[in-house]
């Protein structure tokens, strides 16, 4: 089957449904890793609440975790070009997103 001449044959195509198109809200993520691979488990703190629910985990191999890296630390260079410095103070309130480390 022949494909349109405006479609380049190099682009990925994803199918994102529309229960996974909602997302899920997170503010904490918590990451850990072994020799083969990391985890980062993203979580919903509630105000007054002593425990956080992980709402999704996702998995990757050192090799794309570090392309994830390189990739939000562009995406974030774009945004702050655009939108201005994200600031990370909150008026000293402690921001709950962090690293861990090795499982």
């Amino acid at each position: 089957m022949e494909q349109p001449a405006n479609v380049n044959q190099n682009q990925l195509q994803i199918d994102l449904s529309p229960e996974v198109a909602e997302g899920i809200y997170a503010n904490l993520a918590i990451i850990s890793h072994s020799m083969s691979e990391f985890v980062v488990d993203f979580a919903r703190m509630m105000p007054g609440l002593p425990k956080a629910n992980v709402k999704s985990r996702v998995i990757l191999t050192p090799e794309n975790a570090k392309r994830l890296l390189l990739a939000l630390q562009d995406n974030v260079v774009k945004y702050e070009s655009m939108h201005g410095k994200i600031n990370l103070n909150n008026n000293g309130v402690p921001v709950p997103m962090f690293g861990g480390g090795e499982a």
